[in-house]
């Protein structure tokens, strides 16, 4: 598995959004400047997480966006398959992409690579944004200098 600018954003934003919610609107400027996402990447991302249905925005001065689910609906799997795609490791042990490997049956670390694309699933299939809230809250009650 391999996250991306795009993903990492995508999950970035989606925390912020989760610290955030139930506060109302949030400009997308000022998340460009806390997450240090260049603007005009995040309106791509956000127009993505909209679509799918993850977030919900205003237009004008008083605009911005918001999540659309509840932190503990959103999984952290289903972004980063929705930004970049097969969580495995390797193509010949994805279930959603094909692989042209004649070695699929005789290969010794075709069950490695299927344990570790089960591990990955497990842990970000079982993980939501309200898991990741209380996650950053405790990081900043250990450390003052980590900011939420």
């Amino acid at each position: 598995m391999k996250i991306t600018y795009k993903g990492d954003y995508a999950l970035k934003i989606l925390l912020n959004l989760s610290l955030n919610y139930q506060k109302g609107l949030i400009q997308i400027k000022d998340i460009s400047k806390k997450e240090d996402i260049p603007i005009k990447y995040l309106e791509q991302i956000v127009l993505i997480l909209k679509g799918a249905g993850y977030i919900r925005s205003r237009r004008g001065p008083y605009g911005g966006i918001q999540l659309a689910k509840a932190p503990e609906k959103i999984k952290l799997g289903e972004i980063i398959r929705l930004m970049d795609g097969t969580t495995a490791p390797i193509t010949c042990v994805s279930k959603t992409e094909t692989s042209n490997c004649n070695d699929i049956q005789r290969c010794p670390f075709r069950n490695i690579f299927v344990d570790i694309r089960e591990y990955i699933n497990n842990v970000v299939d079982n993980t939501n944004f309200a898991d990741m809230v209380d996650r950053v809250r405790k990081m900043s009650m250990k450390s003052p200098d980590y900011t939420i």
